[in-house]
């Protein structure tokens, strides 16, 4: 059963999914005051992302809300700004396919905030035809997915850093991987992430193993200065399941809990959970330690992982 549920709903896990929300962490009642916190949400005007931007704004935190589409970046903020009695998320536009839009990105954010205090890597993309490629001609989901949210993260790397300088306390980089990853056996096929006949279904799985094997070299790479840790949000109703079959949409639809619980974990990792208890750690649902897959852990996969990344954004 648990290997139908992983082909069919890539972000599912039995071993957590069914489970009702822990009542340990409640975002409404738990989430602190963020008065004062600068927050930027990639993916935030749907799905997961707009209920995270969501919770955030009604603590009081100062939100950027990234998303490709001006159009519907635009609307989810008007939508926001009705649903939270008046508060404002502002929009940036981010397309993660394309290198030199995230560079864009990032060099808005920069000009308008000198400093960034938690980061969540949130938007993405799920088992899209092969035959869709990034910008750069990168398979669509590990383009997006991992070499989008890595070149966008090191371009925010000193906004991350100064927040630690400031406060005092370690800026926050939540990735929002999924228990797909275990998909991933034998690893990241590199050969198979650029356009050709060689690429199969495998990268989503490889797209979200991507995203824990960066998480970890974040941690590692900025102690006591960036927090960092990725998480299986759980398998909810949001967009993500659109290009799935017909049928695998209506089950899914009828059987999945609604996107706002979605948001649960990266919630608490972002804003609640103490720092040491989550840096370097892989989170499930509901806000709750987990243990992502044993290839994860690889070192070798990890250094090849970096080093390829860096070398995809060179020159953007």
């Amino acid at each position: 059963m648990g290997n139908l549920i992983a082909k069919v709903a890539p972000n599912s896990d039995l071993s957590t999914d069914l489970l009702p929300p822990s009542s340990k962490f409640k975002p409404e009642r738990d989430i602190p005051d963020l008065s004062g916190k600068i927050v930027l949400v990639t993916g935030g005007n749907a799905g997961i992302g707009y209920h995270t931007v969501k919770h955030l704004l009604l603590k009081n935190a100062k939100v950027y809300l990234a998303g490709r589409s001006r159009e519907k970046g635009t609307a989810a903020v008007e939508r926001l700004e009705q649903e939270t009695g008046g508060k404002t998320a502002i929009f940036i536009q981010l397309d993660l396919a394309d290198l030199a839009s995230v560079r864009r990105a990032a060099t808005e954010f920069l000009a308008l905030e000198s400093r960034l205090d938690v980061l969540f890597n949130n938007g993405g993309v799920m088992v899209t035809p092969t035959k869709e490629l990034t910008v750069q001609n990168y398979d669509l989901q590990f383009g997006t997915n991992v070499i989008g949210h890595f070149f966008f993260t090191e371009l925010l790397l000193p906004a991350l850093m100064a927040s630690h300088k400031t406060n005092q306390v370690p800026a926050r980089i939540i990735s929002t991987s999924s228990s797909a990853h275990k998909l991933a056996l034998t690893g990241i096929d590199f050969v198979s992430l650029k356009g050709g006949s060689e690429r199969d279904a495998r990268l989503y799985g490889e797209s979200k193993l991507g995203n824990i094997l960066y998480s970890n070299h974040l941690a590692k790479a900025y102690p006591g200065v960036i927090v960092s840790c990725a998480l299986h949000p759980g398998s909810v109703r949001t967009d993500l399941q659109k290009n799935l079959p017909g049928w695998m949409q209506v089950m899914l639809d009828l059987t999945l809990p609604p996107a706002p619980m979605g948001a649960y974990t990266q919630l608490w990792a972002g804003t609640t959970a103490p720092h040491g208890q989550i840096d370097g750690q892989y989170l499930i649902p509901w806000a709750r330690l987990g243990r992502a897959d044993p290839i994860a852990a690889s070192k070798q996969l990890e250094e090849e992982i970096i080093a390829y990344l860096r070398e995809q954004v060179r020159g953007f």
